[in-house]
């Protein structure tokens, strides 16, 4: 089979499926994972853990199966499953990180990733999209590229509103609902990050970082307890950098208006083989601890959440 040249334009019609919504026409794009009850004014995201591959997409790709996956947030939404019996919902992605990024603007894109011009409402500055992780991606993890040539315009617009805003839609709802019943409401948003990820001087490595857009997103009494929590647990915990939250984060974040937004980014050596994508030793025990972590956290008094100076925003 001839390799496509780097300039090549991958055509629609050389795939099986024709439209981004085929892709997730068995298995859904997303999940909303809750019991029978809301109980606590928490929910929980996960919105870079989807495993599902669409035949469609490994077809465009230049890399295999194994590789595709370098980007994403393995298991993360199993380490914080113990949250919905605890009665807080999740929203969980289906769909990869390497498909489709949620934790972006809708329309950060990179114009040379595409066979035509982007619209000219498109953000096409961003350091992320700069970096080759905008609204479709460009790369995976240690920057390898996704396809070999360029995409129809299309397919990015087909993946947008097939996927990105239905599930900003859903998220937006579960909040407003939420918001309506408790009179505040708390995003927790889920996230893993590579275990060669180091911070500071000294080059320590992060067992967790706590993200609120350096205090933007949520009530400093929500970071510091899930600091101290974590801390108290024996892990070694970061603030902010160098993940201070994505665009869920600081899009949802709004304290004055009590909409509190924290991410919260686990080291995969806790609970993964990188290289295999399988689970490790550690992972049950981790997954109890971030039960009981999510637990404490819940248990934090309203008036943290809603008294608040104005300026909080």
């Amino acid at each position: 089979m001839a390799v496509l040249r780097h300039d090549a334009v991958l055509l629609p019609g050389s795939f099986k499926l024709k439209t981004a919504a085929e892709d997730f026409s068995v298995v859904p794009p997303f999940e909303i994972r809750s019991g029978a009850e809301q109980r606590v004014p928490f929910l929980f995201s996960s919105p870079h853990s989807g495993r599902h591959y669409p035949e469609r997409f490994l077809a465009m790709a230049r890399l295999d199966r194994t590789a595709i996956r370098r980007s994403e947030d393995c298991y993360v939404e199993e380490l914080f499953g113990g949250a919905v019996a605890l009665g807080a919902p999740m929203l969980a992605a289906n769909f990869p990180r390497a498909y489709l990024d949620v934790n972006r603007e809708p329309w950060e894109l990179d114009p040379r990733m595409f066979a035509e011009p982007v619209p000219s409402f498109c953000n096409i500055r961003s350091a992320r999209v700069a970096g080759g992780l905008g609204t479709v991606p460009k790369l995976v993890g240690e920057g390898l590229d996704i396809y070999p040539g360029r995409l129809p315009l299309a397919e990015a617009v087909g993946r947008i509103e097939a996927v990105y805003k239905p599930y900003h839609e859903t998220l937006k709802r579960l909040l407003t609902r939420t918001h309506a019943r408790f009179g505040y409401a708390v995003l927790i948003d889920c996230h893993s990050m590579p275990a060669s990820i180091r911070v500071g001087d000294n080059g320590v490595r992060p067992d967790f970082i706590i993200g609120d857009r350096f205090g933007i997103s949520a009530s400093a009494a929500l970071t510091e307890r899930a600091i101290g929590l974590l801390a108290g647990m024996g892990y070694a915990v970061a603030h902010n950098k160098p993940y201070a939250g994505g665009f869920i984060t600081e899009h949802y974040g709004r304290p004055a208006r009590h909409l509190h937004a924290l991410q919260i980014e686990v080291n995969r050596g806790l609970y993964m083989n990188e290289r295999t994508f399988q689970k490790s030793a550690g992972f049950d025990a981790l997954a109890d601890d971030l039960t009981r972590f999510s637990a404490d956290l819940m248990s934090m008094p309203d008036h943290h959440f809603v008294d608040l100076p104005l300026a909080a925003e």
